[in-house]
């Protein structure tokens, strides 16, 4: 996927909320918005080296959007809204060697009280729910990096829907290069981790893949190991 950017590079300075940081931009010190709700406390570190998109408009409440952060050399995306389409594109150019062969995908699907990312049509019908794993550790990634009720609620639907006949599959599209291996974050939501194990034990499907990753493009390229 092309980045088709106004791209700046500056240095993190502080994060008072959840929504906004504070970048020093040649010399500015600008506001940014953060599209990530996440703690983000082992990247979002006062010197971290990161980079900025840049969109002018009288309708944002900020010009800059916070989209990478440099960590051991490499670039870190943090954008939450990537994984959705980059899962898309990996599965529509074959890159998910257990998702290939399905003719038509449709986005954000109704199912009981949830929505799911994807859902996939062909032999049979598919549902997907992406998570974008940002949090590493010694080379190892793991999700969530902060509680989430939410996250754990949709692992249910899947669930659900594994019980009604369809398949159901758990993609963690890890946006992070250097990545060896993928586990849920048994120390931030062991809650969250224990219900991943209990789909997997259904009949759901986990799954963890990386990406490449430079201020240009970001594109899947391969499947990690995974440790319940």
């Amino acid at each position: 996927m092309r980045l088709n950017y106004d791209t700046y590079y500056g240095t993190f300075l502080r994060r008072p909320n959840r929504f906004i940081a504070y970048v020093d931009l040649n010399g500015e010190e600008v506001v940014c918005h953060i599209p990530n709700t996440g703690r983000l406390r082992e990247l979002l570190i006062p010197g971290a080296q990161v980079m900025l998109s840049y969109h002018p408009s009288p309708n944002r409440k900020t010009q800059y959007e916070l989209r990478m952060v440099m960590k051991n050399s490499y670039w870190v995306s943090i954008d939450s809204q990537l994984p959705n389409a980059l899962a898309q594109e990996a599965i529509e150019s074959d890159l998910i060697e257990e998702l290939m062969g399905y003719t038509e995908i449709k986005r954000e699907v109704t199912f009981q009280n949830s929505r799911f990312d994807l859902q996939l049509l062909g032999e049979d019908i598919c549902y997907v729910e992406v998570k974008g794993v940002t949090l590493e550790r010694d080379g190892w990634c793991y999700f969530p990096d902060a509680p989430t009720e939410r996250g754990r609620k949709h692992i249910d639907e899947l669930i659900n829907a594994k019980k009604e006949g369809y398949r159901s599959v758990l993609l963690f599209v890890v946006q992070i290069e250097d990545a060896r291996g993928f586990s849920p974050n048994k120390l931030t939501d062991p809650s969250f981790a224990e219900k991943v194990k209990t789909a997997y034990e259904s009949g759901v499907e986990v799954l963890a893949y990386h990406c490449h990753i430079s201020p240009q493009e970001i594109y899947i390229v391969g499947k990690l190991p995974i440790l319940l």
